[in-house]
């Protein structure tokens, strides 16, 4: 099983330029290589491989104009050309988007380093090629696994840190039994954050609402300094340290409540949702982006694999909001602005969200609305 583990690095400023050499060649590679893959299109209608890129490294180091991608580590250039081929497989296997030229104006920079760094915890440092030994705050064990590839990231508030992929060698555990009295459906929404099938209600923290004040007036004031000044720059970090502030708090708040509900249950039952195409309604689309289900449900995910429990999942075109749970009655007049109403068939007075996330449950245990299981 893979696993990622992320540690911060306090590079000294020597380091810090060695760093930045290494964000900037692997930038370089990056495009080029995307540059040479779309001629190539173009002229000859054929594509252009990894392989013969990376031998297309090692003839831009021998002339006079690139003698400098000598002076970082030949292997991240390497792993530049793997994240351009990735990129594409994505593109055509997933229709993500045709990869784009990345610029250096970006305050978000990363490379990787595939082999040959070492990990002290006696010390705490991380031995990186061609940069030396790096201070680091090992905060927690790496475990026996094997070390795969690092990959060094600096944010757009000038943290640097290094996330290391390691795989224990272990297969993902089998996935225990469950039936309906230890699965829990649930409804993921914006006035509640998720609503329960057992009718627990998890509040919404809107992080990004709470500090938009706050973010309004540091926004205002980036707007009124002046292009490329350091004073402007001094302004972006303002507004970038609010962003990742908003950010920790909604990861913290996801997997406590991820974390939660994968220990308390065997199965969870949720609903496929088009979050992108939600998006699109501009009276919701802040509240929606606040709430970041999408992460939500990727915590979830990979959760229940290391625990060996079952994601269960209904199609996102199933009616679980306008079903009566209790006779299954269709009440097609519902809209969004009903938070109760009662069933015309059983006069039974449902709670919107609750009476949704029994629905997701019964649907998800029936096998026919199963998806991916």
């Amino acid at each position: 099983m893979l696993k990622a583990y992320k540690y911060r690095l306090y590079p000294t400023k020597e380091q810090q330029e060695m760093l930045f050499k290494h964000f900037g060649a692997c930038r370089f590679i990056y495009n080029w290589g995307l540059e040479q893959k779309i001629k190539t299109y173009e002229q000859d209608g054929k594509s252009v491989s990894r392989f013969d890129l990376n031998k297309g490294i090692t003839m831009l180091k021998r002339d006079g104009e690139h003698e400098w991608l000598k002076e970082v580590n030949s292997q991240s250039l390497q792993g530049a050309t793997l994240n351009l081929d990735n990129a594409f497989t994505r593109f055509f296997r997933e229709k993500k988007g045709f990869p784009k030229f990345k610029s250096r104006k970006n305050p978000v920079q990363a490379y990787n380093v595939p082999q040959n760094y070492k990990v002290d915890f006696e010390n705490n440092m991380i031995y990186l090629p061609k940069i030396g030994n790096v201070k680091t705050i090992l905060h927690r064990s790496l475990g026996n696994g094997d070390l795969k590839t690092a990959t060094v990231s600096q944010t757009s508030t000038g943290k640097f840190y290094i996330s290391i992929l390691v795989d224990d060698g272990g297969e993902n555990l089998k996935k225990m039994e469950f039936s309906e009295n230890d699965t829990v459906g649930v409804d993921v929404g914006i006035k509640d954050f998720a609503i329960m099938s057992n009718g627990d209600k998890i509040d919404n923290p809107r992080h990004l609402k709470n500090s938009m004040k706050r973010l309004k007036v540091l926004s205002k004031r980036l707007s009124r300094k002046q292009k490329d000044s350091s004073n402007r720059n001094k302004a972006r970090k303002q507004v970038a340290k609010l962003h990742e502030k908003i950010s920790n708090q909604r990861h913290d708040f996801q997997h406590k409540v991820s974390a939660k509900l994968v220990s308390e249950n065997q199965a969870i039952a949720i609903e496929t949702l088009n979050v992108s195409g939600m998006l699109k309604n501009h009276h919701l689309a802040q509240r929606i982006a606040d709430a970041s289900w999408s992460s939500f449900v990727e915590k979830l995910e990979y959760k229940a694999e290391w625990y060996g429990k079952t994601i269960l999942r209904i199609g996102q075109f199933e009616p679980s909001t306008k079903i009566c749970n209790v006779c299954g009655k269709y009440n097609g007049s519902l809209t969004l602005a009903d938070r109760k109403w009662e069933c015309l068939d059983c006069n039974t007075t449902h709670d919107r969200d609750i009476n949704a996330a029994i629905n997701i449950k019964t649907f998800a245990l029936q096998e026919q609305n199963l998806i991916g299981i």
